[in-house]
């Protein structure tokens, strides 16, 4: 029976809304959180606010998940001091009113909430087989349902908006996930996917000025607190009837079918290899807990 006393958890974005309430969450039940934000401050308040709930002390790490070296040496410092990982998840993200390119040259959106995710569970995943049974854990949107991936510009170069940006990254977490699920079957590693809800937190402050109001409108009698959508990401980390459920999608506390195109598992494979090339992680350099492992 899984429990989640004494394991530990690695949650990115937890300085503020679901990302901070999971930490709170699952440190109240006994976990070793491990945190992980942007802002020094934020992230140091993140922890004391976590470390009033937790028997352990609390560790933390800065990353700015838009730059791959940044994502490259959170890994090199949470595999060196850290033995175990039992839980990742995946939760850093955001949204651009304009397209603008990364320090390593992509669309931010893609690069920061589909390629973040992808290169540091990559990097980690040797440490998370090592600790199985283990779970990943990715924090997708149902905004997933209006994406679509063009491969043909993938960065959209052309007719960028902030939705069809967010959309598609959303798409991505969610065929990241499931493919992850499959080229770790028999590891002891899940790998799952979820939509947190509507929830009222400070993501959308990089929408356009005239579309705040509208979004404030339309959507306020959906919002629910961080508190509220933290719920699944906690109960998808602890629950015992999900040890072995992998590859799963979940809205309202559920499995539910995702999108059509997030079920396509051609379009998932050409995703993983074309993140592979975006993020030099191929061939011989491929973490061996993948090598080898068949995706049919």
């Amino acid at each position: 029976m899984w429990a989640i006393g004494g394991k530990t958890v690695l949650i990115t974005g937890a300085t503020s809304g679901i990302g901070l309430e999971a930490a709170v969450g699952l440190a109240r039940l006994g976990a070793r959180p491990i945190l992980v934000g942007r802002d020094a401050a934020r992230t140091g308040a993140a922890v004391n606010a976590v470390q009033r709930w937790s028997e352990t002390e609390v560790a933390s790490y800065l990353c700015d998940f838009s730059s791959q070296a940044d994502i490259r040496r959170l890994a090199a410092a949470i595999g060196g001091n850290h033995p175990r990982l039992d839980v990742l998840v995946n939760n850093a993200g955001g949204v651009h009113k304009r397209r603008r390119l990364t320090v390593d040259g992509l669309e931010a959106t893609f690069a920061t909430n589909h390629l973040g995710y992808f290169l540091l569970t990559t990097l980690l995943l040797e440490r998370i087989v090592q600790s199985a049974p283990a779970r990943i854990i990715t924090v997708a949107s149902i905004g997933h349902r209006r994406g679509a991936i063009d491969f043909n510009d993938l960065e959209l170069e052309r007719g960028y908006s902030i939705m069809r940006a967010y959309s598609r990254s959303k798409l991505a977490n969610v065929l990241f996930a499931t493919e992850l699920a499959r080229r770790l079957a028999g590891t002891g590693v899940t790998s799952n996917s979820l939509h947190p809800g509507a929830v009222a937190t400070n993501i959308w402050s990089g929408a356009p000025f005239w579309a705040k109001p509208l979004i404030h409108l339309l959507w306020r009698p959906w919002f629910i607190t961080a508190e509220e959508g933290a719920r699944t990401i906690i109960q998808l980390a602890v629950r015992p009837d999900l040890d072995s459920v992998t590859g799963g999608y979940f809205e309202n506390h559920r499995a539910v079918a995702p999108a059509p195109l997030a079920q396509d598992e051609a379009l998932a494979r050409r995703l993983w290899e074309t993140s592979e090339r975006l993020v030099t992680i191929r061939g011989a350099s491929a973490p061996a807990a993948l090598k080898g492992r068949p995706t049919t």
